[in-house]
């Protein structure tokens, strides 16, 4: 068998003391790409082909364009075929990070489609975590993607959090610690480089931290803690305001205090220290993108990731060193971590994929056989009062989808047995249309509600009794009979909860 990666020359690790201030800076960048390959004479290959070849960027992150609304996935063999025409420019190997949290499905069509992380927390089982974590990296490799921006080390102490809320394990910070570990444990097992993220903790955030501020408490520090004794490669700091630790009013990304003092000293972290998205409001309102470069480096960051403008950020990070601001020995020891990764990830030997192959490394019946067994054993009950549990003939399924433009549901619906009579709903339908619909239920004996959001006082119109299901988060679930979690929305979790919910009835 073909080894999974080919070689272009191998080549030794630049050193860094013969470098120059901007190639120094050039590597501290993380450009976001979107999963097309384009053709040569497009614009959009030329500006990336001058990033990579003519500014020096250290490496690439694979994000999702949205479309009216809609996620747009790449695809594996475009992610590929594209990656490996970058790697064959850049004089230095770039190293791709992808925004694997819930596995690469998250950014990559045709893979396999973990739970969120809350689904794991509720299966309590470290072992579904670790192989998870190897399953994402071999995934990611496959396709020539070296590093995971995963897992979340936030603790969900917050309920109400909208950041946060099933990307955290849990609530309780031992046990997000220890899933933190073993997915650590598999990942590394997969050969790819891992990030806990957001440091120095954005659990307890009562509104969305990527916009406004957040506070966080010592407990929050415990999975962090954690995934540096397990030797974690990289640790994300987040745009948020954590008065406990950052007496100004400026987010923890950009905090010496935080960065250097609380994540390098107190914590005495040795591995890479990464910004979250720099092209994030919580930044990009207070900062230019010059300025919001430099505060970066300043409070200790090694590398940048997706910042708004990267010949900005990079020309802030030259002029800053040029001018006295930055020295540029801190550079040196930024990059000098930047290498070191890469090294441990094989690309001064080989740093092309074979693309042949990528089809038989993703989205195999392995993974998905793993992530169908993590979202059903995720499932549980939280109430059952009038015993409506398990489901008796007549039940029927009403879905509350998350919006009018989503898939959300349809997994779900099409994995009743075909006697099951169903509707599905979104917010856009008037009052009318919504009492219409609760009327199509009148005969149903019992009305599964999988609700991703709540609107128009759809549960009291039901006349049945209502089993209630949380598709997602469990704050959904109040206001019925019965109620049931699944600590996750992905298609998975829907097949499993229509497995569990009526398996017993077919024939």
């Amino acid at each position: 068998m073909l080894p999974i990666l080919l070689s272009l020359a191998a080549l030794a690790a630049p050193d860094v003391r013969r470098m120059t201030v901007r190639e120094l800076a050039g590597q501290m960048i993380l450009v976001p790409f979107y999963g097309e390959n384009p053709v040569e004479q497009s614009k959009p290959y030329r500006e990336y082909a001058r990033l990579v070849r003519g500014a020096n960027v250290g490496g690439l992150v694979l994000l999702n364009r949205v479309r009216n609304g809609s996620v747009r996935y790449a695809e594996p063999l475009e992610v590929a075929l594209f990656l490996n025409r970058m790697q064959k420019l850049a004089r230095v190997p770039l190293v791709v990070a992808g925004d694997f949290e819930r596995g690469a499905s998250m950014r990559v069509a045709r893979t396999a489609k973990f739970p969120h992380a809350m689904a794991y927390g509720a299966a309590n089982d470290l072992e579904l975590t670790r192989r998870t974590g190897e399953a994402t990296a071999r995934e990611a490799r496959a396709m020539g993607v070296h590093w995971l921006l995963a897992p979340v080390a936030d603790v969900n102490s917050n309920p109400d959090n909208p950041a946060i809320n099933i990307r955290s394990y849990g609530a309780k910070a031992g046990e997000v610690a220890q899933h933190v570990r073993a997915f650590l444990e598999g990942c590394r097992r997969g050969k790819a480089l891992c990030t806990a993220k957001h440091f120095p903790g954005q659990g307890d955030a009562s509104v969305d931290t990527h916009v406004e501020s957040a506070r966080a408490g010592r407990i929050e520090l415990l999975p962090f803690r954690e995934a540096i004794s397990a030797e974690v490669d990289a640790v994300m700091t987040g745009h948020l305001y954590v008065p406990e630790w950052e007496s100004r009013n400026i987010p923890a990304s950009v905090s010496h205090k935080i960065v250097s003092g609380l994540l390098r000293g107190q914590l005495a972290f040795q591995g890479l220290a990464v910004t979250d998205a720099m092209d994030m409001a919580g930044l990009t309102k207070l900062y230019p993108a010059r300025e919001a470069a430099v505060r970066a480096v300043e409070a200790g960051n090694d590398l940048l990731v997706a910042p708004q403008n990267p010949d900005q950020a990079i020309a802030g990070i030259v002029a800053a060193v040029r001018g006295g601001r930055l020295k540029i020995e801190r550079l040196r020891q930024s990059v000098a971590r930047i290498l070191a990764a890469k090294e441990r990830v094989g690309l001064f030997e080989r740093r092309l994929v074979e693309v042949a192959r990528v089809g038989e490394e993703i989205g195999t019946a392995e993974h998905a056989e793993l992530a169908e067994a993590v979202a059903a054993k995720a499932i549980r009950v939280l109430k059952d009062d009038q015993k409506l549990l398990p489901l008796k003939a007549g039940a029927c399924v009403a879905v509350m989808a998350e919006a009018r433009n989503t898939n959300s549901g349809k997994g779900l619906i099409e994995a009743l047995p075909a006697r099951v009579k169903s509707v599905w709903l979104d917010p856009t339908l008037r009052e009318e249309e919504l009492e219409a619909t609760a009327r199509q239920l009148d005969d149903c004996g019992t009305v599964v509600v999988a609700a991703w959001r709540m609107y128009g006082n759809f549960l009291e119109r039901l006349k049945p009794p209502v089993v209630l299901c949380g598709m997602g988060s469990p704050q959904l679930l109040r206001g019925a009979a019965a109620m049931v979690a699944t600590f996750s929305s992905t298609v998975t979790s829907e097949v499993a909860l229509a497995k569990w919910l009526f398996g017993d009835l077919r024939k």
